[in-house]
């Protein structure tokens, strides 16, 4: 199993390419709710203990790391809405939530280590690391951020929209979601850019 490390984060820093970023989203998946991105400068003297994937920790580990991460570290979050998703579709929109992420952040980063293989339009170097979020603690932390605001932000969704089940699947597709589409019908806040949505509006 591959550990995140801030190995790479070091390098960077002892040639003099600080500050760096680690940038990772959430939220590309599901049929309904936004995307969002997070990006975080980590302070090296001050790294909180239990950093790793998202997809790795539960939810309240995730939680407390959010919160502790809100303390010593620097962040910025972006947030593409379902409106942004059907126009730009959702990797346009991915990107464009991730150079928000970027922008909201205290300073500029000279460089920014993106999950995955697409970089945003950024005004400082950039470098993607495929499978970021387990081998970098800044992408790592990152992935934290951007998970804890999305849960957060579908949990509330969930208390205006009752009935979808929104607490509980964040939106993905499940046969919970599924069900619910079939029986309450297509919300505002369903992407219907996918095809899931897409039939569940041909049928209704």
């Amino acid at each position: 199993m591959i550990t995140a490390t801030f190995e790479l984060e070091e390098a960077e820093l002892k040639l003099g390419h600080g500050p760096v970023a680690g940038i990772d989203e959430a939220g590309r998946g599901p049929w309904a709710g936004p995307v969002v991105a997070a990006a975080v400068i980590l302070d090296p003297d001050r790294i909180p203990a239990g950093i790793a994937d998202s997809k790795a920790l539960e939810a309240d580990d995730r939680e407390a790391i959010a919160r502790r991460l809100a303390e010593v570290a620097e962040v910025g979050v972006g947030v593409a809405d379902v409106a942004r998703i059907d126009r730009d579709n959702i990797l346009n929109a991915t990107l464009w939530a991730m150079a928000e992420a970027v922008r909201a952040l205290p300073r500029r980063p000279q460089l920014a280590l993106i999950d995955g293989n697409r970089a945003p339009s950024l005004r400082c170097a950039t470098r993607t690391i495929v499978k970021g979020d387990a081998r970098c603690l800044s992408i790592a932390a990152a992935s934290i951020v951007a998970k804890v605001t999305r849960d957060r932000l579908m949990v509330a969704l969930s208390r205006e929209l009752p009935g979808y089940g929104f607490e509980r699947h964040k939106g993905y597709g499940t046969p919970e979601h599924q069900a619910a589409l079939d029986r309450l019908g297509v919300t505002p806040h369903h992407r219907r850019s996918f095809r899931p949505v897409q039939l569940a509006l041909l049928i209704s």
